[in-house]
């Protein structure tokens, strides 16, 4: 199989941020008098903004109507990228290395403004031809949907792209996608062994993300 693209998840592979997102929304959630639980971060990873403010609201108790929710965490979030961005080492160089064999796409569960600013903070806007966030699309991870819009704003057949991926969720989505997946296991919050045995390639670090790597042989 030959590849035509790659498409980049952002938070937890190119961003340590999902314990940033862990807290800020915890922290509202806290501030509204709503209540917290252990399972709520591994519940919302991969969901929409539309998704995770709906359920912030409806099974967490806050009682701000969701598109305010969502419009608070994202403030929060720019807040804290702008005072330390909160790169994962390597992340830059390993953009570059595939940018120079393949087209690249970005399919993220982060809100829109949240990857622009990500992208410009971290100088590395003008290696990706695409960008989708899961809020432009129907449904968020493990749903296939960012994967599939991203493969059509490449012009590229999914079958002929490879997903970078770091979640239990994002896996199942680029798998349902059609993508070949590279995973990188989050690890703060691993992908279970179900998950990435539905991995085409496991991988410890964006160190060891090379062409050869996710090339199929």
């Amino acid at each position: 199989m030959r590849l035509d693209a790659v498409v980049f998840d952002l938070d937890g592979v190119l961003l340590d941020s999902e314990q940033v997102w862990d807290a800020a929304r915890e922290q509202l959630v806290r501030e509204r008098g709503g209540g917290w639980h252990e399972r709520a971060q591994r519940d919302m990873m991969g969901m929409s903004s539309p998704e995770w403010s709906r359920y912030m609201h409806d099974q967490l108790g806050v009682p701000d109507p969701p598109a305010e929710i969502s419009a608070e965490v994202v403030r929060r979030l720019e807040r804290l990228y702008r005072e330390r961005l909160p790169l994962i080492p390597g992340a830059g160089k390993a953009v570059e290395r595939l940018a120079e064999r393949w087209s690249l796409a970005l399919a993220s569960s982060s809100n829109r403004e949240l990857i622009d600013l990500a992208l410009e903070l971290m100088g590395l806007a003008r290696h990706f031809q695409a960008t989708v966030s899961s809020e432009e699309v129907g449904r968020g991870k493990p749903a296939p949907d960012v994967y599939l819009e991203a493969a059509r704003r490449l012009s590229v057949d999914p079958d002929t792209a490879a997903a970078i991926e770091d979640s239990q969720n994002g896996i199942y989505a680029a798998k349902a996608a059609g993508m070949r997946v590279v995973a990188i296991p989050n690890r703060h919050f691993p992908p279970d062994s179900e998950a990435l045995a539905r991995a085409d390639v496991v991988l410890d670090s964006l160190a060891e993300l090379t062409a050869e790597a996710v090339e199929p042989r």
